[in-house]
């Protein structure tokens, strides 16, 4: 039996994004997506359960009605902040 930790927040976040993104004009590169996932997991509590391999989807079902609303929320406000300040050009 495989068991391990997984934070379903992730998951339920990134399923909301490319919609949410592409209703808001948001650029779809890499490092304006990982900004957005970034800042919108920085303001959700995170979701830790340990799973079964397999179970997972079961149980992301039964979370995600529970975060939606905040999570749309957090996902346009971090897309809002993205598109006013892309930092795809910058060089770190």
């Amino acid at each position: 039996m495989d068991l391990f930790v997984k934070n379903y927040m992730e998951d339920m976040v990134l399923a909301k994004m490319p919609q949410i993104m592409a209703q808001m004009g948001v650029c779809h590169c890499e490092k304006c997506k990982l900004d957005i996932f970034a800042y919108v997991l920085n303001k959700m509590p995170p979701k830790y359960v340990v799973t079964q391999k397999g179970t997972i989807f079961a149980k992301l079902a039964l979370l995600q009605s529970q975060f939606d609303v905040d999570i749309i929320t957090q996902i346009t406000k971090a897309a809002e902040k993205v598109r006013k300040k892309p930092r795809h050009g910058e060089t770190e």
